[in-house]
């Protein structure tokens, strides 16, 4: 297979390309102006970026995992807390809720949609807590505090909010986002009737700008959303070693400050990642037509009706898992595994006492996904090529084998000779 026709898993070249004198524009500026840390095009995004997730405060933050500690420790998430998430998700969810002082206890996902499942939640809310004397929710598994739930709006899709804000607000917890895969998300709250952009609808909610992300800067970048202006103001303090004024800190903080300049390649993209999102969900409606134009074994996303994705990730689940990915490399196709193993059995997790068997949908998953070439810029001429080659695979997997001929009985054997 030519390089000319692979078909990578991720196109990060040619955007840049195509915005090259604009982003060029930005590095000039900040030469001309020594402008290198905080000042106007950090807060000219901050305010582009809260105006695109329709939340009052957006603050820009060096990772989106210090995105999600910021938003936790803002909010008032404190040491011995536990905080309830998936383990379906990069480990940087657990990381912001580790490094916030919290303990990380898990509920299982929803098979269709790969995020929490609102009915886990329950039966980890109601079977595995209790209330102490004061009435605080604890949990039987650790004995600490619930504080907290992350649920986590995975390969670019809201997770169902509206069961699990019900549930929050039933047990006095506080909800964060992790938004990190999921810029221009949206959710139609039944409740409300209404759609609502992801990073809304918490107390915070953190965002990745990771490279490979639908927003992605040219580096290490995020940001936290809220409509809280308490935990905004805290959240500026905290990033900027607790400072309420140079020199002034009020608290002890951490340098996690937004570099201008990827503040400004952000800004510049941020005018195209309403358009780069149309086009994933075009590419995505794609990918569905060609797959379920043919009766294949492989599962496709689930988009349920009060969803509207942007396909950060298309992922689908395939019995042979491994076999797939080595055919399609060998055709010069970029495939990825997002995620191959649980939170909950990860080695940095062994401390946790999990064990094989406790969340049952998230093994299952986790065994079986690939995700498929996705960008703005794919195709149909190369969604068609992963298309075929993906038939051409299930094809040879789904063929009958050959039976071993029987072995020549030891007469019929000397009677040939």
């Amino acid at each position: 297979m030519t390089v000319s026709n692979s078909i990578p898993f991720l196109d990060l070249i040619t955007p840049h390309v195509e915005l090259e004198q604009e982003l060029m524009g930005v590095f000039r500026q900040a030469l001309h102006t020594a402008g290198f840390i905080g000042g106007p095009m950090v807060e000219n995004f901050e305010k582009a970026f809260a105006e695109f997730c329709d939340t009052k405060h957006s603050i820009a933050v060096s990772s989106g995992t210090d995105a999600l500690l910021f938003a936790l420790v803002a909010s008032g998430v404190s040491d011995g807390d536990v905080v309830v998430t998936v383990p379906h998700t990069f480990i940087a969810t657990t990381e912001g809720i580790s490094q916030a002082g919290g303990l990380p206890e898990f509920v299982d996902i929803d098979e269709g949609t790969y995020n929490m499942d609102p009915k886990k939640l329950k039966e980890y809310l109601e079977g595995k807590c209790t209330r102490d004397q004061s009435g605080r929710l604890i949990s039987k598994r650790s004995s600490r505090p619930v504080t907290a739930i992350v649920p986590v709006h995975l390969y670019g899709q809201c997770a169902d909010m509206d069961p699990i804000l019900e549930l929050a607000e039933q047990y006095g917890l506080l909800v964060i986002e992790d938004a990190c895969q999921a810029h221009g998300a949206e959710y139609f709250s039944r409740k409300l009737n209404r759609w609502r952009k992801a990073g809304t609808m918490g107390r915070a909610a953190a965002f990745s700008f990771y490279p490979g992300k639908n927003l992605g800067a040219c580096g290490e970048a995020g940001a936290v959303t809220t409509n809280d202006q308490d935990v905004s103001a805290t959240i500026k303090m905290l990033r900027d070693h607790g400072q309420s004024k140079k020199y002034y800190h009020d608290l002890e903080g951490y340098n996690g400050r937004l570099d201008a300049i990827q503040a400004g390649i952000l800004h510049v993209k941020l005018a195209h990642l309403a358009k780069w999102n149309a086009q994933r969900r075009e590419r995505a409606a794609e990918y569905n037509r060609l797959f379920t134009s043919t009766r294949n074994s492989t599962l496709l996303p689930h988009e349920p009706s009060w969803s509207r994705a942007i396909y950060h990730l298309y992922v689908v689940r395939t019995q042979d898992r491994e076999g797939l990915m080595a055919h399609l490399k060998a055709a010069g196709i970029g495939t990825g595994i997002h995620y191959p193993i649980p939170l909950h059995l990860q080695k940095a997790y062994d401390s946790f006492g999990y064990a094989p068997g406790d969340f049952p949908v998230c093994e299952a998953v986790s065994a079986q996904i690939v995700s498929l070439p996705m960008f703005p810029q794919l195709t149909n001429e190369q969604q068609a090529r992963v298309a075929e080659e993906v038939f051409r695979f299930l094809q040879i997997a789904d063929a009958p084998k050959p039976v071993a001929a029987e072995p020549m009985p030891l007469a019929a054997a000397e009677h040939s000779a």
